[in-house]
């Protein structure tokens, strides 16, 4: 994994490393994770944290603030309230996925390996995601 392939926001990076966060590496790996599976997605801060775009709309927030034994990613369509689509915005039965409502949901991360565990599944769940949420 090259950083040349990572579409790595300088002023997230910025952010980040002044925070001195204790899960820095966990956020870092899931900033790679997120970046690799769409070239689309773009970075930024929002929320006090890393937050992920495709076609400059809101789609992925990593709440790390404040910091806890956990990261989590937060899967939405936004920040304004929309109307719900009557079944869940993607079919992905994953057991990583807990459903808030049908067009938002969070996954937990609380070790590196947990973050390395569900690479594969997380990266699909990124691309369906970004998908249904337009």
């Amino acid at each position: 994994m090259t950083k040349e392939t990572i579409n790595l926001n300088f002023e997230v990076t910025d952010f980040l490393n002044k925070l001195n966060h204790p899960f820095i590496k966990e956020i870092e790996q899931l900033r790679n994770c997120i970046l690799l599976a769409d070239k689309n997605l773009t970075e930024n801060i929002k929320w006090n944290g890393p937050n992920y775009c495709f076609d400059n709309e809101d789609r992925i927030t990593m709440r790390i603030q404040p910091p806890t034994k956990q990261i989590q990613l937060i899967f939405h369509r936004g920040a304004k309230k929309q109307t719900q689509p009557q079944d869940k915005l993607i079919s992905n039965k994953s057991k990583m996925l807990v459903w808030k409502e049908n067009d938002r949901a969070i996954i937990t991360f609380k070790s590196l390996q947990d973050i390395e565990n569900g690479k594969t599944e997380l990266t699909t769940i990124v691309n369906e995601w970004i998908k249904a949420a337009k």
